[in-house]
């Protein structure tokens, strides 16, 4: 009886070990995720925002991106908002996420 409990106590004290340790590594591989994606960014490429702004990359900064939401009209924003690529065939590639 006694071991059966020790064996009890070890599952229930590795359970949130192991729920955390996947947690960690799922958030770095977000991570890993966007700053790829952040980084394969180029100007000329039509993107989508994280609130749903279409236009085009004029320039890419550091950290800042212009878009071109209208003729004439630029935006600067930074560049964790881009959410999403636009396709030639105009749907949006999956965003860094992993959702559609």
């Amino acid at each position: 009886m006694n071991q059966g409990s020790q064996t009890a106590s070890l599952i229930l004290l590795i359970l949130p070990l192991v729920l955390i340790g996947f947690m960690l590594w799922s958030a770095r591989r977000r991570q890993r995720t966007l700053a790829d994606f952040s980084a394969s960014l180029e100007v000329g490429e039509e993107v989508f925002t994280t609130s749903g702004i279409l236009g085009r990359i004029t320039e890419i900064d550091d950290d800042r991106v212009r878009l071109e939401v209208a003729p004439g009209t630029v935006l600067t924003i930074d560049r964790r908002a881009i959410g999403a690529k636009e396709t030639p065939s105009g749907d949006a590639t999956i965003d860094p996420d992993g959702q559609d």
